[in-house]
Formats: structure tokens, sequence, C-alpha cells
């Protein structure tokens, strides 16, 4: 045996030990909970972080009063003289949006880029002398100043004469899908419906569009009432259910069909796949422009922004541009004046001055996963964890004011969605009595107080029911002062 000096060794066995206690000391740093499949994708996340994106319909039915072209329509009526996409990206700037999805071709089939497949578009209009290309304004208007876009290219055409022809249509489709993918620059929304004419036995290959449009851009949120990574919400209200889970089974799912609307509403607390809901509704009543109307009322919209944002969806929110080609004016006060309106609300959370505890904490006091990270600036990865205990069913957080001072009508909850959504239920109490209860939360849940402004010195949350431990990344306590019981009914 070779014997080590004995300077030498006191110094090997010293770094021997600092290495085994550095090894115990990091054995002992509480590890995140493992997630509850499924999870969200990056671009998932992204997008629901949005809340509310904006869509564009805009085309021949604008100049017609149509809300369904008949495909018949002459391409020359199209003359947007005043066009400007700069004062759409304007208006959605000043709105807090960050995603603009435009009607690339509608039902009626006119393109509002100049395909090379149909000579039903731009080419033919009397607009710009048929040299223009809306499409390729709106992207450019949008990425100049940070704006994401989308595009939505209706697979029902009343004007293609392969419509009908199974295999000849879906190539055509699939040909105007490619020059969209390939000629714009990255898109962020790839929109699908499943409209067709009823009188045909028309099969749309979504299977191959979607593979195709994957293969293009790899990054892309694909929606349609089946995904595959954003879902309709079943109604064209802005509603989610009261209970909306951002899973769901996706073989259960079919696109344009009418039966399983309830079930994209309420989503699936055993869905195999992570799908959240999009909410689309229109600022007016119609979907394209008509001179005759209005918009919402500012009461109506924050009504839909908390039946949709605070049911753990994102909003997408209609607004089409006029025959000059600009957003009404009256339609851009009153995206503004919404904007306003949130920042009002949840500028100031009175949560952030109270003290914060909990019914217990996963690692003990400093294990990374305190209740005090629901009141950090992170919604997502840092959150309240309680202990893994499989006893502990009644978990809660307590935020404490001082004499009475908290005086709030919005209660906001945020969960950690990207280690899975998991909330069934909760209640919220003040000074020990209930003043609401409700199921998921996801994303974000808001509850508009239907007792209207309380008063007090303790807000509890309890989570009741949970799939595995609760993990609460954010709640808000927040004075809505647009809100009257009275006026508004929440369905």
């Amino acid at each position: 045996m070779v014997k080590l000096p004995h300077a030498l060794f006191l110094t090997t066995l010293v770094l021997h030990l600092s290495f085994t206690l550095a090894i115990s000391a990091r054995g002992r740093v509480p590890t995140p909970p493992l997630p509850i499949l499924p999870l969200p994708s990056y671009s998932q996340l992204k997008w629901q972080q949005r809340e509310i994106i904006m869509f564009l319909h805009f085309g021949v039915n604008t100049f017609t009063s149509y809300e369904r072209g008949t495909g018949h329509e002459d391409p020359a009526i199209f003359n947007p003289v005043g066009l400007d996409t700069n004062q759409w990206v304007s208006a959605a700037m000043d709105a807090g949006i960050s995603l603009m999805i435009l009607t690339a071709k509608h039902h009626d089939g006119f393109c509002l880029w100049p395909s090379k497949y149909t000579d039903h578009s731009v080419e033919r209009s009397h607009w710009k002398d048929g040299k223009g290309d809306v499409v390729q304004e709106f992207v450019d208007a949008a990425k100049a100043r940070g704006v994401d876009v989308g595009l939505y290219l209706s697979p029902w055409d009343r004007h293609e004469p392969r419509y009908g022809h199974i295999l000849e249509y879906n190539e055509y489709y699939l040909a105007q899908l490619q020059e969209l993918l390939t000629n714009y620059g990255s898109l962020r929304e790839i929109w699908f419906d499943g409209f067709k004419n009823s009188t045909l036995n028309m099969t749309y290959y979504f299977t191959e569009w979607f593979s195709m449009v994957k293969e293009l851009q790899s990054s892309i949120n694909i929606f349609s009432d089946a995904g595959p990574d954003v879902r309709w919400v079943g109604n064209e209200d802005g509603i989610a259910g009261t209970t909306c889970w951002a899973t769901i089974n996706r073989t259960s799912l079919s696109i344009g069909n009418a039966s399983i609307e309830g079930y994209l509403n309420v989503g699936d607390p055993r869905g195999t796949h992570y799908l959240p809901a999009e909410c689309d509704v229109t600022i007016r009543d119609g979907w394209f422009w008509h001179k005759s109307e209005s918009p919402k009322k500012l009461s109506k919209l924050l009504q839909i922004y908390y039946n949709s944002v605070g049911r753990n969806c994102v909003l997408l929110l209609n607004v089409p541009p006029n025959t000059t080609g600009l957003l009404p004016e009256t339609d851009v006060r009153r995206l503004k004046e919404l904007r306003n309106a949130l920042d009002t609300i949840f500028s100031v959370n009175l949560a952030e001055k109270c003290s914060v505890k909990a019914s217990s904490q996963r690692g003990g006091k400093d294990g990374g996963f305190g209740p005090e990270n629901v009141l950090d600036s992170d919604h997502l990865w840092t959150y309240w964890a309680p202990v893994d205990e499989d006893d502990a069913q009644d978990h809660w957080i307590e935020m404490r004011g001082t004499n009475g001072g908290l005086r709030f009508n919005v209660v906001r909850i945020q969960e950690a969605v990207g280690l899975g959504q998991r909330i069934k239920r909760h209640e919220i109490y003040v000074d020990g009595k209930k003043v609401a209860q409700g199921t998921t939360v996801g994303h974000k849940r808001l509850h508009r107080l239907k007792g209207g402004v309380v008063q007090g010195s303790v807000v509890r949350i309890r989570i009741t029911e949970s799939k595995g431990l609760p993990l609460v990344s954010s709640i808000g306590l927040h004075l809505d002062p647009f809100w009257q019981p009275k006026d508004v009914k929440v369905p």
C-alpha cells in the first residue's frame, strides 16, 4: 500500500469532506414537483400569454355587405382606395394586442393575395390596378412594428370549380396554403374551420394539410375544432365554460362536427392532449364591416373578456376594416377604451401589500416554493407548492391586510400551467365568509364577485380538489370600477 505524506493526506481528506458536504447540501435543496401530463408546448404557452388577439375579416363581402359571399362577386368591386395596414397595426398595438389574423380567403374564394392558382383575386380588382397584395402589406406593416401575424384560409371555396372534386380541390387548397406559408415569412397562427357546401360530398384532407403546415413552419400554432395546437371554444360569442380545461381528447374531436361543441367548451380533466381554447367573437354584430352597425359597448366587451380570458382561454376579437380599407374610428376608440379599462382594473394588485401565508409549503420555509411567489412578476415559472402528502386535502393560501383595508370586487388566480393544469375546485373567503367558488383555474381565472365590492382584512383561497399538488403562480385582488352587478348578467 502506498502511504501519502501527512500534509497531502490532510489536504485530500479536506477536499473529500468538502465535496461530500457540497453534494449533501445540494441534495437537501427541494426539487420541483413532477409535471402532470399533458403539458403545453412553448408555442402554446406564448400564445396563451397574449390573452387577446385580433381577427380581421376583409374582402369582397366588405363591399357587398354580405356575411357569406356567393363566389360570383366581380373582383372589380374590391377597391379599398385608402387601405392603410399601418393603421390596423397601430390600433392593435394601442389595444395591447400582439397577434393579428387576416382572412386571406373567405368562403367566397376571393384571395387577398395574387395567387397563381386562380384569377379570383386582387389581381383582377381595381385596387392598385390589380398590382396590389393585401397580405404582403399586412405582413410588412405588422412585422415592422414587432406584431406577429396569422392567416385564415377558408377550406370552403364557393368560387373555385374544382370544389366538390375531392382530390383536385384538396390539391388546389394545399397549393394555396403553400403559397401563404412560403411567401410571407413566419406566421404564428394558421386558422381552419370546417364549413362546407352541404349539398356536395366534400372531404377535406386536414391531416395532410396540417402535416404540410408543420413541415413548412414548425413553430406555428394550428387552430381548428380539433387543434392540433389550439381548439375552438364551441361558439362565436366569446364565452368559455365556467369549467374549462385546456386538456381534451383529440381522438374525440372532428372538424365541423356540431355535436362536440359542448365538449369543446368545457374540455376534459382526463384529456390526453393539451389543447387550449380560443374564443372568437366580433366587435360588431357582423364579421364583415356593415355601415349600419356599431361596436359593442365597453361593458359587453369587458363581460366577454371575463368569460374568455378569465376562464383560461384566449380572446380572438374580430375588428373588420371598412370599404376605405381602414378600421372604423368608432371601433378603434372602443378598442382603446377596452385597453384602458383593463389597465385600470389590473394595474393595481392589492394583494401585493399583504402578508401571505399558506397551509404548507414544499421544502419548508427556504425551499423556494413559498406563498410569496404568488405576488412576484413571474406568473408562470415561480409558484407556491404545498407539501407532497397524500392525506393533505385542504390546501390554502391566505393574504392578510390591515384594519379591513382590502376593498376589491375581482379575484385573479393563475396556475403554473407549464407543469400541467391541476386545480379542479376552489373557494374564496373574505374574513371567513365565502364570496366565490369555482372549478378550473388554468392560465387565468377571474372571479368578478357577484355581490359587488367587498371589504375585509383576510382573503383565503382554498384548493379543495386538484390533480396532484396544486401549483399557484399568481394571485391578484383588484377593483373593477366598471362592474355593476345589477347591470350585467354573467352566464
